[in-house]
């Protein structure tokens, strides 16, 4: 591996609230020191990054590399090997913004593509940022995993293709579990509640019992394995939340006795407000909006005000945030948009963006990863001028280092 002293920016360690001007030196793609100067060894490449702020790598802890929008029936269509295929170049945009690691929440699929491309990245047969997987999203039939609803009645029912991971009771669910966990997962996602981008569920209504998700939890801790719900409204959320989760995916309704419920148990949020607040912001003549299906429209239309106040809440909460954005709802590589959303609704910079690094790490269980110190992981990137100051700079990552390995920098991006 390469030696290499990154001079020139200033530097924020994931945790501080400022960034300052510092050295590092990278040595066998850790971290070796960090310091206001470092004569370079001998041998070492110097890389100036004068007039940038440079940050630990960031962690998106919620996309789906293997749905390519918009979501629909059609997701039946591809082949497995052909969603993979396409999530090929999904992964390179994603390590080129600067996510050096990522949270893949379900596939859309039977089979496991995401559990061969996070292996095929770990022993570098292909290029983008570490991951850890959730192959399917658990969900109770009629909910929303059960892709089914996209169906006409006549194609709906037992053991069809659209229900992917469809279960319901407890030993049901056990067995869901155990067979996810047994295909290789790192987490276990599941619905609890309705969603938007489904037809046939309501995003504030449970689709599961308290029961069935302790069952759910439950299964999985015994095998090591932690969980996290979709789940937009108050009641799906407390059943989780006594259950057991790590994390609540979304939360976009949760009130504020909810939001106190998570603070209590130390449950990380991951609010993925790019995806649900842009349509929320929509006025009925934006063209966007006028050709989402009615659906999605009719359920919007219902919670916006809801959507809107909780956003304010959770602004306000001390809930741990953790970054994530739900790309695959929405082109990937516009998931740098979500540290802009969050800010615009009175998140401060930088809870933002220790949202994307220190929190995110924090919530994934990766101790390696998500600051800058001496003994880390080299996973460093770098923007041209201030996120404190301009969070829209977060789209422009024009460093990007993984495990010390560079893959862009100033001047080379295509």
């Amino acid at each position: 591996m390469a030696t290499i002293l990154i001079t020139g920016a200033d530097v924020w360690d994931g945790l501080a609230d400022r960034a300052r001007p510092r050295q590092v030196l990278v040595v066998d793609g850790r971290i070796q020191r960090v310091a206001d100067t470092i004569e370079a060894p001998a041998g070492a490449e110097s890389i100036d990054l004068s007039g940038h702020t440079l940050t630990p790598g960031f962690i998106d802890c919620h996309t789906h590399i293997a749905v390519i929008p918009p979501v629909s029936a059609a997701l039946a269509g591809d082949s497995s090997t052909a969603k993979a295929l396409k999530a090929l170049p999904v992964l390179r945009a994603l390590l080129r913004n600067g996510f050096t690691t990522i949270r893949d929440l379900g596939c859309g699929d039977l089979d496991y593509p995401t559990i061969d491309l996070r292996d095929a990245v770990a022993a570098g047969l292909v290029e983008g940022p570490r991951i850890l997987v959730a192959p399917h999203m658990i969900s109770a039939r009629g909910g929303h995993g059960d892709f089914s609803g996209f169906l006409a009645g006549q194609y709906q029912g037992p053991s069809r293709p659209l229900e992917l991971a469809a279960a319901d009771g407890c030993d049901e669910i056990r067995t869901r579990v155990r067979q996810e966990i047994r295909a290789g997962a790192d987490w276990i996602k599941f619905a609890a509640t309705g969603g938007f981008a489904s037809p046939s569920d309501d995003p504030g209504r449970a689709t599961y019992s308290q029961e069935e998700m302790d069952a759910l939890v439950a299964t999985a801790a015994d095998l090591g394995v932690p969980a996290t719900p979709h789940s937009y409204g108050d009641e799906g959320i407390q059943r989780a939340v006594r259950a057991g989760v790590r994390s609540i995916e979304h939360g976009n309704l949760a009130s504020a006795e909810t939001l106190r419920m998570m603070e209590d148990a130390d449950v990380f949020l991951v609010p993925t407000q790019y995806a649900i607040l842009s349509g929320a912001r929509r006025t009925p003549e934006d063209p966007l909006w006028a050709a989402a299906p009615d659906y999605v429209r009719r359920k919007v239309d219902k919670y916006r005000a809801g959507l809107l106040d909780a956003a304010d809440r959770l602004a306000a909460s001390e809930v741990r945030i953790a970054f994530g954005t739900d790309a695959g709802m929405f082109p990937h590589h516009e998931n740098w948009r979500e540290f802009g959303m969050m800010v615009s609704t009175g998140i401060t910079p930088l809870r933002a963006l220790q949202a994307a690094t220190s929190t995110a790490a924090d919530l994934l269980q990766l101790p390696d990863v998500g600051v800058i110190a001496e003994g880390k992981l080299a996973d460093l990137i770098a923007m041209p001028g201030d996120p404190f100051t301009d969070i829209e700079v977060t789209g422009r990552v024009d460093f990007v280092m993984k495990a010390g390995v560079v893959y862009e920098r100033p001047g080379t991006a295509v």
